[in-house]
């Protein structure tokens, strides 16, 4: 059963990347983000990593700028805590600018895109003071976790208010064999984080044809994050039709 309070946020680091690739300034970051909130998205999302290669510092400020005036939608910042990541939430609430959530990713700074989550014991004593910081911002935390049911009381012990699992084993296993596999796997997942009291977001590789299986069969889903995916089709589609659609995937 679909629940109905799966929130869309929208990741536009593609939407900088292709924005990065000459000096125009198009297409704009803001503009897209405009058009997907107009079109019933629940939040933004953005991952600003040291090298500048998709989402620069100024566009993490443009984009809080902006949802001052969505004040109903949510800037979740994504990346390293060890990298840049603190730092821009820390310029962003000294700014007196809006940032609901912050997603803590275990990534290198080369890294192409994201493709592990935190691992407990090893990360526990690292991880609990940045979290203890991001919390005394007034900051939403969550963790980026493999969909491991033992590993959710751990990320609990640190502090964290959410994990985002990440779900790019289910879409690869999308269409084959495995899928229903994969589908046990994250909703044993998201019920163990329940259990201990976790929220549960999700997010990589999520598309318009395996959103609706995930949001059915895995339960109470808060946040799904999708970048890549809703981008390719926002170029074919344009960014209403393409929200619509993937809101249509949550049951709404």
């Amino acid at each position: 059963m679909h629940s109905p309070s799966t929130a869309l946020s929208v990741n536009l680091n593609k939407v900088a990347l292709v924005r990065n690739t000459r000096h125009l300034g198009i297409p704009s970051v803001t503009r897209a983000a405009t058009l997907c909130l107009e079109a019933g998205a629940n939040g933004i999302t953005v991952h600003p990593r040291p090298d500048a290669r998709h989402i620069r510092a100024s566009d993490v400020v443009e984009l809080a700028q902006l949802l001052q005036d969505w004040p109903d939608r949510e800037f979740n910042v994504e990346g390293n805590p060890f990298h840049n990541l603190m730092d821009c939430v820390s310029d962003l609430r000294a700014r007196g600018l809006p940032v609901h959530q912050v997603t803590f990713v275990p990534d290198s700074e080369g890294q192409f895109t994201s493709d592990h989550g935190w691992s407990f014991p090893q990360d526990t004593q690292r991880l609990a003071p940045l979290v203890a910081q991001a919390r005394a911002l007034g900051l939403r935390v969550s963790l980026f976790m493999d969909a491991e049911p033992q590993a959710m009381e751990a990320a609990k012990s640190v502090g964290a208010d959410r994990v985002e699992l990440y779900t790019e084993p289910y879409a690869a296993a999308w269409g084959g064999a495995a899928q229903a596999v994969q589908l046990q796997r994250f909703a044993r997942a998201a019920q163990a984080a329940q259990a201990v009291g976790l929220g549960v977001n999700a997010g990589h590789d999520l598309n318009r044809d395996n959103l609706a299986a995930f949001a059915q069969q895995v339960p109470s889903v808060l946040e799904v994050s999708i970048g890549h995916a809703l981008i390719a089709d926002a170029l074919e589609l344009g960014y209403s039709a393409t929200i619509a659609a993937y809101l249509r995937c949550l049951g709404r």
